[in-house]
């Protein structure tokens, strides 16, 4: 660094929700990691309304580490809304996001940043393996990653989750976007600009038990596809168009038995198989616009991302 340049600087922002377990394993790691980078840094804790002892462990960390910063939200808003949160208030020129819960490996933090300072406004971490998870939920996000490469415009790195690196002109440009609905995978790749993969195993989770059920992940999943694809609505279009073409052939078909052979007394299971089946279809139908117009209220209202309790700077990084 010649005379006159500014030191980079680099921001860590780490949602966590009830953490305790794992939080001071993973500074630690964090730290080790950051004092080896020829960086300035902020370590930004977000605490996403969590009702155990990870506040508390997070202003022992600051107390300790000059580095910190805490975030704290009014409640718990969700991880999406959280890792908004920590961007707000990250002030580097580079901001890595990463989980509390040490399945990414901080280890990984000097091949992001070299990556960075080659020209990519986005570095994100690529899983080739999954330890820790089940044969289910490894299949699960294989097909989800598939189905949203296939039918979203935006086309979403395959196996990567949030952690990853971004610019800071990748950053300004993300926060400009205040939806409700918020699939920070897909904004990331929403963005733009010069993105590459930097490939890693992830690790099973040291400590505590995942916040995600299948039943979380399955809203999440559906928030991905219907915040970038229109697919579904075609779907139901194309389900309606096949089933009215299915009718009307049918019809056709009765049409012509009854001129040929005289009118038959129509059977009751028959009868009821197809009224339940349109039924299906159509109930089918009106549930997917119904998430789309519940999506479009919401985002009508115009109502704040989130609230704080306080926010506690880093003594490291002042912004400018």
């Amino acid at each position: 660094m010649t005379m006159g340049e500014r030191r980079q600087t680099l921001s860590i922002v780490v949602p966590a929700y009830n953490e305790e377990e794992v939080l001071q394993s993973f500074h630690s790691r964090v730290a080790t990691v950051l004092n080896a980078v020829n960086m300035d840094a902020e370590i930004v804790y977000v605490n996403d309304g969590s009702k155990d002892d990870t506040l508390h462990i997070m202003q022992q960390l600051q107390q300790a580490d000059v580095r910190v910063a805490i975030v704290d939200l009014s409640r718990n808003f969700g991880k999406e809304i959280a890792l908004t949160a920590g961007l707000d208030h990250a002030h580097g020129d580079a901001v890595i996001v990463i989980d509390a819960d040490l399945q990414d490996p901080p280890e990984l933090i000097p091949s992001l940043i070299e990556t960075w300072q080659k020209g990519y406004d986005v570095v994100y971490a690529k899983r080739l393996s999954r330890e820790g998870e089940g044969w289910f939920k490894k299949a699960t996000a294989h097909m989800f990653y598939r189905v949203m490469q296939s039918t979203g415009r935006v086309k979403i790195p395959e196996d990567t989750g949030d952690f990853r690196l971004l610019s800071q002109r990748a950053v300004k440009a993300l926060l400009q976007l205040r939806e409700q609905h918020r699939f920070m995978k897909g904004l990331f790749t929403w963005v733009g600009f010069s993105q590459t993969a930097v490939p890693y195993n992830r690790d099973s989770r040291y400590a505590g038990e995942t916040k995600w059920n299948y039943w979380q992940l399955w809203n999440l999943a559906v928030e991905g596809i219907t915040s970038f694809t229109t697919a579904p609505l075609r779907l139901a279009t194309y389900i309606g168009l096949c089933t009215a073409a299915g009718a009307f052939f049918f019809g056709l078909r009765v049409i012509f038995k009854t001129i040929m052979y005289g009118n038959e007394v129509a059977g009751y299971p028959s009868l009821l198989v197809v009224v339940l089946f349109l039924g299906g279809v159509q109930l089918m139908a009106i549930g997917v616009m119904g998430e789309y117009l519940g999506r479009i209220f919401n985002e009508t209202k115009h109502r704040p991302l989130y609230f704080l309790n306080r926010y506690e700077p880093s003594k490291n990084i002042k912004p400018e």
